[in-house]
């Protein structure tokens, strides 16, 4: 079975298979648990071959979901993924630019929210002060 990851390096690609409306994203051999669950909870499904012994996991968009639909639940993912510190690459057939942008500003609001519902204490600074030395 290919793995466009691993052959790009990248931690998810997300195409469309060959012949087929089928959007994959593909994780790298060994992709850290943590990415294979974020994904899920992206609303992308789960696979695994063989089954009960995972030697390759991918994820694809539903299919239940109508083609345009696939794009854009393919697309959201994008900057939660990057957020996370994934490394993505995303075929220009599936991107789709707004909602892209939709993702990137409900990111941005939720961050916003998260930072005013935890606001620093005003008088602690953001890193220690280094340390001073003699000769």
């Amino acid at each position: 079975m290919a793995n466009l990851a691993d052959g790009y390096g990248t931690d998810v690609e997300i195409y469309i298979k060959a012949l087929t409306t089928t959007i994959p994203a593909d994780t790298p051999t060994g992709a850290p648990a943590q990415l294979n669950d974020l994904l899920e909870q992206l609303g992308l499904e789960r696979h695994e071959h063989p089954t009960g012994a995972p030697l390759y996991i991918w994820h694809t968009v539903p299919e239940r979901l109508g083609a345009d639909e696939q794009k854009r639940l393919a697309t959201r993912a994008i900057p939660a993924l990057l957020l996370a510190g994934a490394e993505v690459n995303c075929v220009p057939e599936v991107f789709d630019e707004a909602a892209y942008r939709q993702a990137v500003h409900d990111a941005r609001t939720r961050v916003a929210r998260l930072a005013a519902q935890h606001p620093a204490t005003a008088g602690s600074p953001s890193r220690p002060a280094p340390s001073r030395r003699t000769p």
